[in-house]
């Protein structure tokens, strides 16, 4: 099972690898905007899966918002750190 730690480690090994075929790497390469939509996105479909679909399929999407906004945080060079000292 993966936590925050070891997915955003994940993902930054990608970003920095810049690892073939990695959704990470692409979506970081269609830049802030994208990456910032995306999360609307998610966050949006959290709150309709909260709503309607029951703790499965919301924790489904709240693990789509964590991952996108960690590419986010990758593609700012914002740090676990960083968030932790703000929580």
């Amino acid at each position: 099972m993966k936590t925050f730690e070891s997915l955003f480690a994940e993902l930054s090994e990608k970003a920095a690898t810049k690892q073939a075929g990695s959704l990470t790497v692409d979506e970081l390469a269609k830049g802030t905007h994208f990456i910032g939509k995306k999360i609307v996105e998610e966050a949006g479909e959290t709150w309709i899966a909260a709503e309607y679909e029951g703790a499965d399929r919301t924790a489904e999407e709240m693990s789509q918002l964590i991952y996108h906004l960690q590419v986010m945080m990758i593609d700012r060079g914002i740090t676990l750190e960083d968030i932790y000292k703000n929580l």
